[in-house]
């Protein structure tokens, strides 16, 4: 990614109108955020094993059928870039929603303040990650939490085609309101946009006033070839 480009890219975005689809329906789709190009230089990137912190392989832990890989410091260019830039532009979200759930923690400006104070409390890893799934490949529903501070928002982004790298995988969704059954979503990406959503919970609207939901996230069952994806997560792990 040429010098200023990734920030350019972001500074044209609506991030007003992200933040309003954040609170209405409790996730976002961004356009592309990086060019085909890009996703297949981060996507080459999986064969690179000294950019990376550590292996996963899903199965062996029970999380689902497939594999991720956390990069190292210090991180690829195109991916610090985007996780700062992103983080600037989520922390108003982000404080909006803590005090609306009556939460005393404030989240900094700016992502090198935020990960200073993620080391102060024992998180001085990096959590960007890529991850990989061929045919028959899925990931249960989870939440990423990697100690005590965790940032309220965090995104995927597709690397792959899908209907032609790809097909199934479909990025999900489930929320759980308090007394109420479960709510399923399937978000549908193209190759570099994101999906921006909760890391745990969002607070919702109600008649006395704003109540948590809590959210998990997974992928559904790839029926063929190989789906690779981006995953920014803003706070370091223990």
């Amino acid at each position: 990614m040429r010098a200023g480009l990734g920030a350019a890219r972001l500074a044209r975005l609506d991030w007003s109108a992200i933040a309003r689809q954040l609170d209405e329906r409790g996730h976002a789709v961004t356009p592309p955020l990086l060019t085909a190009a890009e996703c297949r230089a981060v996507a080459a990137m999986w064969d690179d094993a000294g950019r990376f912190r550590s292996h996963i392989d899903m199965a062996r832990h029970r999380f689902g059928v497939g594999e991720y890989r956390y990069f190292a410091e210090p991180l690829p260019t195109v991916i610090a870039r985007l996780r700062t830039w992103t983080y600037a532009c989520l922390a108003p979200t982000a404080n909006r929603w803590t005090a609306a759930l009556g939460r005393d923690e404030r989240f900094p400006e700016t992502l090198a303040a935020f990960t200073t104070y993620c080391a102060t409390r024992g998180q001085h890893r990096p959590t960007p990650l890529l991850l990989r799934y061929a045919a028959g490949g899925y990931n249960c529903l989870h939440q990423d939490i990697y100690g005590a501070v965790a940032f309220p928002l965090q995104l995927t982004l597709l690397l792959s085609r899908p209907g032609r790298d790809f097909d199934g995988g479909e990025f999900l969704l489930v929320e759980q309101r308090p007394r109420a059954q479960s709510r399923g979503q399937v978000v549908q990406l193209a190759q570099g946009q994101a999906v921006i959503f909760p890391n745990r919970y969002r607070p919702e609207s109600g008649t006395r006033g704003a109540y948590r939901v809590n959210v998990r996230h997974g992928v559904s069952e790839l029926r063929s070839g190989e789906r690779l994806a981006l995953g920014v997560i803003f706070h370091d792990a223990e």
